[in-house]
């Protein structure tokens, strides 16, 4: 069939359209059961096992997924391996989350009174309330739904979207009743951006092998050769232990447009005091705020001591994805 592109956009839409007709009857129809199955899942002393069969079990994994991301200790139970082996990993103090459309499959028929037995709850996520896998569930999630997106009502398409839906409803239920915040995510995240700026501290993204400096008596050329020898463009100018100030490119260039002859001048007589300081320890994020808010491209870092450490460059932040 050939269809014009107005004719595509609209079929999408038409998904869109069904899915979500579908999602909120669902939502206006959950009650105390959920809230039940809420409580179960953050009372457990064990993990938190889901099992599925066919596209359930690829709404399984990625529930999976979220609960360990948000917290919520998980682990995949696929329904076909179950039934030959894989019950080893059930554990009594377990509670189960079932996922099927049906409940009725020979596969999860089979597993739901062994899932019941030995876990200490059995949830079911299903559309049908009749079925076997809710007769033997503690609680039973409805997530039924009048009609698939499908065109022909048979390629599981709103019935998943609505597993997945539930599944996360419970993430963020739990998350909310166990009180985690967005940097417990980034402890399970601390590759990601958001534990980079969640977790990651001004020594985590500085080069701590660069850390230029020169002394208040120091000639221009010892200073051009600072700053040459660096990569940040600036260099620090210390009075023994004490930080007097910084030079940067910036006011290397000002004083030769200021000064034809600059051969007497000292370190001490171009430098800028007070410069901008940020420790060590502090967390990467909070530098690069302190650098657009100053309008600045590095800081002076120092150790707990408060003494001189190196240079934090905006660059390397950037580098690392520590930015908004």
């Amino acid at each position: 069939m050939d269809l014009k592109n107005q004719d595509i956009i609209e079929i999408a839409r038409s998904v869109f359209q069904d899915e979500v007709k579908e999602l909120l009857e669902i939502a206006d129809n959950l009650g105390d059961e959920f809230a039940q199955a809420s409580k179960l899942l953050n009372a457990t002393k064990g993990k938190v096992v889901v099992v599925g069969i066919g596209k359930s079990a690829h709404i399984g994994n990625k529930i999976v997924a979220t609960f360990n991301s948000t917290g919520t200790k998980s682990q995949f139970l696929h329904a076909s391996e179950a039934i030959h082996g894989d019950l080893g990993l059930l554990d009594k103090k377990d509670v189960v989350i079932c996922i099927s459309k049906s409940g009725n499959s020979q596969e999860i028929k089979d597993l739901a009174p062994i899932l019941k037995k030995n876990s200490s709850a059995l949830i079911a996520i299903t559309g049908n309330l009749q079925s076997d896998l809710a007769k033997y569930a503690d609680v039973v999630l409805n997530v039924t739904i009048s009609k698939e997106a499908c065109p022909n009502n048979l390629a599981p398409t709103s019935s998943t979207t609505a597993q997945l839906v539930i599944g996360d409803a419970l993430a963020v239920s739990l998350m909310k009743m166990s009180n985690f915040t967005g940097e417990d995510f980034a402890k399970f995240h601390p590759g990601g951006a958001l534990g980079k700026r969640l977790l990651w501290s001004v020594e985590d993204v500085m080069d701590t092998f660069q850390r230029p400096l020169v002394q208040p008596d120091s000639s221009i050329y010892e200073v051009i050769d600072s700053l040459t020898s660096g990569r940040n463009g600036i260099t620090v100018v210390m009075d023994g232990e004490k930080i007097s100030g910084v030079i940067t490119d910036g006011d290397l260039r000002r004083m030769l447009q200021k000064h034809k002859d600059y051969r007497h001048l000292l370190a001490k007589d171009i430098l800028t005091s007070n410069p901008k300081i940020i420790s060590k320890d502090e967390k990467a994020v909070d530098a690069f705020h302190k650098l657009r808010d100053y309008n600045i491209g590095q800081l002076v870092v120092i150790d707990q001591n408060e003494h001189y450490f190196g240079i934090l460059d905006l660059h390397a932040l950037i580098k690392h994805g520590i930015e908004e």
